[in-house]
This record gives structure tokens, sequence and C-alpha cells, in this order.
């Protein structure tokens, strides 16, 4: 199968957008009730995204997003198993190349479950499998709070009991940011589908309006606590180019398993986004309590480093997926295999 690549544009407004943000989180970052303000911001953009899926999606299709077990066991296994084994390799890296801060910071940040709303936002904006993208983040949500402490006390010795970080109010808030906007959404189906439809524009502008809060958030907290300059240049060079490898590496594996399964191109764009990321959101908050406050700023660094790539070639991926046709006589199916090239996932 051949996709006929668009006419491309001479400006992308929306990574020049990104690019803006993280420019003006370095200028002035947001700080204590700031700071506080933008994460009831994000959440609140995640909600209204999840409840507009919900209103588009048809309950058929939220079902089938919801049993599609032959996608979501793929992404996990990249999420939970590929990815640690990629880490293991760091530890055959020189010593000098990262230190013990960074290598453990590597490491972690392997171990942690997938994004929610960028992997499933850029699944939107590439024309993927929405419903499915939505179902695989909360599968990877509420698996990381068990399976990522134990990986983590197993991996890297931290000396804390991973049931400190397991709790039933995690669980459900997760299932309160996620599901519940989605099936106030499917409720609401019958009176507000229409208008949502004739009105894409507003999902479009959810979609990319979260990812900007996430971005500026991110680096916000990155400045404030000072851990962009806590490492040699050369050291933070190194850093970059292992995330670049290991982004590449999962990206590839993604697009390579769901080839040889024969995937369609919506199911192929979703295992590439939700297969190749890591949360920030949940990390942060489980290195504070597996590691030692002296240590935690510097074991945060890589994650920091590797959500910010992977939302800058992410949004760039899934912009020129979303402009590239699929040839009338071609477009795939459930069961066809998706296009191969630059400008489909396996490129």
């Amino acid at each position: 199968m051949r996709i006929v690549r668009g006419p491309l544009r001479r400006v992308d407004w929306y990574i020049i957008a990104l690019l803006a943000v993280i420019g003006l989180a370095a200028l002035l970052p947001a700080r204590g009730p700031a700071a506080d303000g933008l994460g009831w911001a994000t959440k609140a953009a995640v909600a209204l995204l999840f409840f507009l899926y919900g209103a588009r999606l048809s309950p058929k299709a939220a079902y089938e997003g919801l049993r599609h077990w032959r996608l979501h066991v793929p992404i996990l296994l990249l999420t939970f198993a590929v990815f640690p084994l990629l880490g293991l390799t760091v530890l055959l890296l020189p010593p000098t190349w990262l230190g013990p801060g960074l290598t453990a910071g590597v490491l972690f940040l392997c171990l942690l479950p997938s994004t929610v709303q960028s992997s499933v936002a850029f699944t939107s904006i590439a024309r993927g499998n929405v419903t499915a993208a939505v179902c695989s983040a909360t599968f990877s949500s509420l698996l990381g709070l068990v399976i990522t402490p134990l990986l983590a006390v197993r991996l890297l010795g931290t000396g804390q009991e991973a049931g400190s970080l397991i709790s039933a109010a995690q669980a459900v808030g997760i299932l309160v940011q996620l599901f519940l906007p989605f099936a106030l959404g499917q409720l609401a189906r019958p009176w507000i589908s229409a208008w949502v439809t004739r009105h894409r524009r507003l999902t479009v502008l959810c979609d990319r309006g979260s990812i900007l809060l996430v971005v500026y958030a991110a680096f916000s907290q990155g400045v404030t606590a000072g851990i962009w300059h806590q490492v040699p240049p050369a050291r933070l060079l190194a850093l970059v180019a292992i995330s670049l490898a290991l982004f590449a590496a999962t990206f590839g594996l993604a697009g390579a398993a769901t080839r040889l399964l024969r995937f369609s191109h919506a199911d192929r764009v979703t295992a590439v986004f939700s297969g190749s990321q890591k949360s920030l959101a949940s990390g942060l908050p489980m290195a504070a309590v597996l590691f030692p406050a002296a240590e935690v700023g510097i074991i945060v660094l890589p994650l920091m480093i590797y959500h910010t790539s992977q939302l800058l070639i992410c949004a760039a991926l899934s912009r020129r997926w979303s402009r590239a046709p699929v040839l009338p006589d071609t477009a795939p199916t459930r069961t066809s295999p998706a296009a191969a090239g630059a400008a489909g996932p396996n490129g």
C-alpha cells in the first residue's frame, strides 16, 4: 500500500507554539499558586478532552476499543517489558558517561507507565484509534501503580516498600480523571453528538492545548527545581543522545511489531504513540517516594529530557501523518497492513 504525501507547509505553527512555550517556561516558569493553578487547568483540559471523545464515539466503537486486546497487549509489553530491558543496557555504558545518579534515572524512566493526555491527543491528531488509546492509557496508568514500584525496588534497590505507592485513592483518581469524563460524554452523546461533530475544531483545540499546557508545566518544574543545571554539558548531551536512542528504539519496535501483526493504520498509530511514551505525571510523585529527597532532582532529569523529546517529536509526526492522504483504493481496514514509509507510523 502506498500513501501519497501532501504538500509540505513552510511553517508548522504548532511546533513553533511548542518551542515558544518552552521559551516562556525558561523565562517565566510557573511558581507557587500559579503552578497549582496550571496543574488544575491541565486536569480540566484533559477531562474536557476525554468528555468530547466520549461524546463523539459511538458506544459500539467504545466497546470495540475496550476489548481490543490484540492492540493493548503489545503496548503493555513495550511499556513494562521492552522498555525495562532497554534501560538495563545503560548499565553497560562506561560509568563516566552518566554517573550513578543519571544512570539510575534512565532506568527509572524505563519503568514508568505510558502517558495519558499526550498519547491520546497525538493519536487523535494522526487519525489513530482514539478509543483504544484511551483504554491503553488507563490500563497502563493503573498497572503502573503496582508494576513500576515493584520493578524499581527490584532493579534499583531503593529500599522503599513498593506498597507505599499503591493506594485505592490513586487508582480511583486515575479512573475519575480518565474514564468518568469519557463515560459522561457517552451518556450525553444522544443530545450533543451532532453539535460536537459540527464543531470538531473544539476537539482539535483541546488536543493541542493540553499538550502545550503539559510542556509548559514540565519545563516550569524543571526550571524551578534547577535540575537543568545540575550536570556538566557533556553528560547532558550524552543524556539527550540516550533519550533519543530509547525513543527511536521503542518507536521502531512498535511499528515493526504492528506491521508483523498486520494491524490497521489506525491501530498502528495508536501503538507507536502509546508504546513509546513515558508519563511525567506518574514519574515525579513516584520518584519523590522511592528516592531520598537529595537525589530526586538528578533522578528525574532523564525523565524531563525524554518527556520533552517525545512531545516535540510526536507533535511533528502526528501533524505530518494527519496531512498524508491515503489513496482511496488502498485504504487500510482492521485486518490489512498500514502503509509503510516516512508518511506513516513505520517511517
